[in-house]
């Protein structure tokens, strides 16, 4: 009979070994795990005659083949191995049976080709989960498992694709496996498919929504877009009014106050040589309206935003095809091409109007900053000729 007080003893190492050293984030190859896989292999065992030397390799191999993981998750039966080769050689064990229990430590790594009876009960024991009606339950651990030390992740519909080609892909190597679990892991098949085809279903419906929602556009985007392109434009023609009105207001009193002081010249230099104090608020008034007008004519000119464009990149976000500025540097049959692409898709018609929504906001952002301080300029100018002007009189 096999050694018990030795499995017994190397069980409760592992115990404490995950206990005090196995991460926490490990929810699916923890001691749970390990403990599965030894009462499976000894149950499948049971299926063989083995020696009592041969069930003892067999249940210290189930205990240590998962230990690597206190240390590593990438090729942790290495470390696997080391953890099982000091622990048995403390105990005395015999080097040729620690190096049979190394052997099947080894054949639990994945696709890995097996040589021996135990080896092929350890690694049906290891798998057991795809053949019981928790599989989908402990999948969902080992995808958390992968998203956190592999930086795996996967959409639902890739997962169950995977997992899918992962029961296509493994079968039970023993006899006493196969009848034990084939019923069931053929059920997780048909179920995982099912579930893969109904995912895979919801998938194609949604794309197809987006694809639809794009090509009719709905009636409330059309009015948000018909409703910002004319509050853009109304705004426009405000920002232009108010600069022509400050123009023509500006070189009304300019043209007054030059005309004024060149035919009365003579005049007035004489009432200037007796009191030259006046040549101030004259100078604020000239300086204010000129600078007025000034910010005013900048304001109200047109102004174009463009930028250099590339024929493969027609499509960007940043162009507006069907903006003068834009389209008036490239080529006809590019401009063309260009418009082809955007009516066969709505995306990029969209992204034009909103291209250009951004730039006419851009160009009236400036129209009334320019505005703004022309007016600043003109107020604060008439304050100060008139204070002046009262000054220069009550001298």
């Amino acid at each position: 009979m096999e050694n018990e007080d030795l499995i017994r003893k190397a069980g409760n190492y592992v115990f404490t070994l995950f206990k005090e050293k196995l991460s926490k984030k490990l929810v699916y190859h923890n001691y749970k795990h390990t403990f599965e896989v030894v009462k499976e292999a000894r149950e499948l065992a049971q299926g063989y005659t083995l020696a009592p030397e041969e069930m003892e390799i067999l249940m210290l191999a189930a205990w240590f083949h998962d230990t690597g993981y206190i240390t590593t998750y990438e090729n942790h039966e290495d470390e696997s191995v080391e953890i099982a080769t000091a622990f048995l050689r403390a105990e005395k064990y015999p080097e040729d049976k620690i190096l049979q229990v190394n052997r099947c430590i080894m054949a639990t790594k994945q696709n890995q080709i097996t040589h021996h009876l135990l080896e092929d009960i350890l690694v049906d024991a290891d798998i057991a989960n795809i053949g019981k009606d928790t599989f989908f339950a402990t999948a969902e651990l080992l995808r958390v498992e992968w998203e956190i030390f592999q930086n795996r992740t996967f959409s639902d519909l890739e997962w169950a694709q995977y997992q899918l080609d992962f029961l296509l892909s493994v079968s039970f190597r023993t006899q006493p496996a196969q009848a034990k679990f084939s019923k069931q892991l053929s059920k997780n098949i048909q179920a995982q498919r099912t579930h893969q085809l109904e995912l895979a279903k919801k998938k194609k419906k949604k794309e197809k929504k987006n694809r639809e929602d794009l090509a009719q556009p709905k009636r409330g985007i059309e009015t948000m877009f018909k409703s910002t392109y004319d509050n853009h434009i109304s705004l426009s023609a405000i920002a232009d009014n108010k600069a022509n009105m400050m123009i023509s207001l500006n070189a009304i009193i300019m043209s007054i106050i030059i005309t004024y002081l060149g035919t009365k010249s003579s005049i007035i230099g004489a009432e200037f040589t007796r009191n030259p104090i006046l040549m101030i608020p004259v100078g604020i008034l000239l300086a204010t309206t000129l600078a007025s007008v000034i910010s005013a004519i900048i304001s109200a000119q047109p102004e174009v935003t463009s930028f250099r464009l590339r024929p493969d990149k027609l499509t960007s976000r940043r162009i507006n095809l069907l903006f003068f500025g834009n389209f008036t540097k490239i080529s006809l049959e590019d401009f063309q091409n260009g418009m082809h692409d955007i009516m066969r898709d709505k995306n990029a018609l969209y992204n034009n109007m909103i291209t250009d929504i951004y730039y006419l906001g851009d160009v009236l952002k400036n129209k009334y900053r320019l505005l703004r301080i022309s007016y600043t300029i003109f107020m604060i100018g008439i304050i100060l000729t008139v204070l002046s002007f009262v000054i220069a009189i009550s001298r």
